[in-house]
């Protein structure tokens, strides 16, 4: 819907723009950083399976990885791979609900530290996205406010008190492992579409380029599209509106970046390919 406002606002200019930028240059560097980036997932979920009592081999957890980041991207939602790769381990160890929780904690985390750069950014360096982005976040805030206190008045024992008792493993030792895990998937992420905004909106500096990039990024990870798109796009061109610039340039260089991160989940779909399905079930093991 929000592709289809904008097609009709802009026309099928910016959208042919965008798939023009999309050369072999920002192709390689998006394989190339996507393939970092799903090395620090895997890493960051490693690192939370062993706090929270599961081990899992990093080997695995790449190959997992890879395989969700290609069914996000070409499935609606944006978490189905992450329901995908819960499952799928959650029946070689045979507990698959506490696997479900180590993927929900991984995803969960990257984005609490996505967000606070995003945010952190924001306040350092002053752009016309300051405002309406400070108020997204108060708002947010105050929403898992709302939240956390109704959960903690509902029940004090029973999932409430098991989210807390993660909470405290997570805080501890593994933190600035998933912090760095974190901030590296957000880097890698971000240099791409930096790049897809310079190539297609031309030169910008610096303290715009940073803030534009980031809170553009953070708008794709809305569960409620294909692999971004939608409020990508939208969130694109509004933000390039604030700052002042044309919103038909933040439209192409979305689409941009959102074809070549599409073409950068590729190894994805060759573990697919290969059946990583197979594996087996522990024996004796039981689900929890």
């Amino acid at each position: 819907m929000v592709v289809a406002a904008l097609l009709a606002r802009f026309g099928a200019g910016p959208l042919e723009r965008g798939l023009r930028t999309t050369d072999v240059r920002l192709l390689v560097l998006a394989l190339a950083l996507t393939a970092v980036a799903t090395l620090c997932c895997a890493w960051r979920w490693c690192r939370v399976s062993a706090a929270l009592g599961l081990e899992l081999p990093l080997t695995e957890a790449f190959a997992a990885c890879y395989r969700s980041q290609f069914l996000n991207a070409t499935l609606p939602g944006g978490v189905l791979g992450d329901v995908d790769r819960a499952l799928v381990r959650g029946h070689v160890v045979g507990r698959t609900g506490r696997v479900a929780g180590t993927v929900a904690w991984e995803r969960g985390l990257g984005l609490v530290v996505q967000a606070a750069v995003t945010l952190g950014v924001v306040v350092l360096v002053p752009t016309p996205l300051s405002v309406p982005v400070l108020v997204v976040f108060v708002v947010a805030a105050a929403l898992l406010g709302v939240v956390s206190v109704v959960g903690w008045l509902l029940g004090r024992s029973g999932p409430v008190r098991s989210a807390v008792v993660d909470v405290r493993r997570l805080v501890g030792r593994p933190a600035p492992a998933v912090v760095a895990a974190s901030l590296g998937v957000t880097a890698c992420h971000a240099a791409v579409l930096a790049v897809a905004v310079q190539q297609t909106a031309g030169g910008l500096a610096a303290d715009r380029l940073v803030p534009l990039v980031l809170v553009v990024q953070l708008g794709s990870t809305v569960p409620t599209s294909l692999a971004g798109w939608g409020p990508r796009e939208g969130v694109a061109a509004a933000a390039f509106a604030a700052m002042g610039l044309d919103p038909a340039d933040g439209f192409a260089a979305s689409v941009a970046y959102g074809v070549v991160a599409l073409v950068a989940t590729a190894p994805g779909a060759v573990v697919l390919a290969l059946g990583t399905r197979s594996a087996r079930p522990a024996e004796g093991a039981v689900d929890g």
